[in-house]
């Protein structure tokens, strides 16, 4: 991981220079470039086992304490049902619980330390008793009290709260590399310092559940406020989101009535309203679906059907090993963060809304300003290209950039930015 983000990082300085020149004689030299990638998306899925694959991760130079500065960690089920949130920690300070019930409408209030690095995901219809935890999705080897990662599918949201070649950079992002259980939202708590962050640049949402949708808009205000329009994936309906997981990737196959043999894929077969997803590396754990062995290459290893699926459904997510170029958010460290699950409103559409934008600042063609404007503007978001129906299209692709590299130093470049 550390040299794959290395040599990302090489690309980008030497194909780019001239831009990325102009850029550090407007940021300074505080901020080098940091690559854009979380966890390693290309795990075993099931198996993964955070404590011996320290080595991909970039870890910080000393550990540091919450009792010095607790980050909160808030975990809210907006679902209609009862949830189980797991929580597996990579490293720091793990939060006061890894596992624990969350009612419909209720928030736990938790914390952890300044350098933490884990993810959090949601148990649906779990059977408990004392430390015990049979979960249908997300299960943690049947215990209450998560360790590892959650069994697939399972909605994750991703963090690494000290990252960067500073460690004073937070990477965040929606991964459904793992699959989809439930739909998600992750949401900023400002600190001090960076009270100044559009809110429509950093709140991202994945909602990929029939009956969770409102209707298709370009903008709205789920998520952000009034003054920063947020904008979203505006081509969707729940009634063609209750279909979009390829027939044979369903974790839970309806039954016909009648013989209970039908042709494949059958889409007449009425499909369950709680419908979770596998990814195609879950189901079939193949290195060309995980992007693992010789397929351990962005060259090489291309979208699935899921990928194109999931990427169409939530634009701002992670759908495959390599996507990190349109699902990754950074942004300096220091505030806290929130967790939702079951989130009201629709699909981010961030990334790929203000990538052009993105773009011009990193070649120093727009002022903090100038982009506190542009994301303030509702003409002006409306007036992007929206998501596309088909689920290959690329956002790195349709914004004009060269390669994923690219678009990593952009994100990379623009929480730099945005943090002045």
């Amino acid at each position: 991981m550390e040299k794959r983000s290395q040599r990302r990082g090489s690309r980008c300085l030497m194909s780019n220079y001239k831009a990325l020149v102009a850029t550090a004689l407007l940021l300074g030299s505080e901020f080098p470039f940091a690559a854009a990638k979380v966890y390693p998306s290309n795990h075993e899925s099931y198996k993964f086992n955070y404590l011996n694959n320290s080595m991909r991760y970039l870890k910080p130079r000393h550990n540091l304490s919450k009792r010095d500065n607790p980050i909160p960690l808030i975990v809210t089920n907006n679902c209609r049902e009862e949830l189980w949130p797991g929580i597996a920690t990579q490293y720091g300070d793990p939060p006061e619980s890894g596992g624990f019930a969350l009612s419909p409408g209720k928030t736990r209030n938790l914390t952890v330390s300044p350098d933490w690095q884990g993810r959090i995901w949601g148990r649906t219809n779990c059977t408990t008793s004392g430390d015990t935890a049979t979960c249908m999705t997300g299960d943690c080897f049947g215990k209450m009290e998560c360790e590892f990662s959650g069994a697939p599918p399972a909605t994750l949201a991703e963090f690494n709260l000290a990252g960067g070649d500073t460690r004073k950079q937070t990477f965040y992002d929606i991964s459904l590399v793992d699959g989809y259980n439930l739909p998600l939202g992750i949401v900023y708590h400002p600190a001090p310092n960076t009270t100044n962050f559009p809110p429509n640049l950093l709140n991202a949402a994945c909602i990929a559940t029939s009956g969770y949708l409102k209707e298709p808009v370009r903008t709205g205000t789920f998520y952000t406020n009034s003054s920063f329009p947020i904008p979203y994936e505006d081509v969707q309906t729940n009634s063609g989101v209750s279909k979009w997981c390829p027939w044979d990737l369903q974790a839970f196959l309806p039954e016909k009535p009648g013989d209970g043999v039908y042709p494949y894929p059958d889409d007449n077969v009425q499909r369950p309203n709680f419908d979770p997803c596998k990814s195609a590396c879950a189901a079939t754990n193949n290195p060309s679906d995980c992007c693992t062995g010789k397929y351990d290459d962005p060259s090489v290893c291309k979208p699935s059907l899921y990928s194109g699926h999931a990427k169409a459904m939530c634009p701002d997510a992670y759908s495959f090993a390599f996507d990190d170029h349109t699902s990754t958010f950074i942004v300096p460290s220091g505030g806290g963060w929130e967790v939702v699950f079951c989130p009201e409103g629709r699909s981010t559409n961030i990334l790929a809304t203000f990538g052009k934008q993105l773009q011009k600042i990193a070649q120093g063609q727009l002022s903090a300003e100038e982009i506190k404007a542009t994301t303030m503007n509702e003409t002006f978001i409306e007036s992007q290209p929206g998501t596309s129906s088909s689920p290959s299209s690329s956002a790195a692709a349709s914004l004009g950039f060269e390669d994923s590299s690219m678009f990593a130093c952009v994100i990379a470049l623009t929480a730099a930015f945005l943090m002045i």
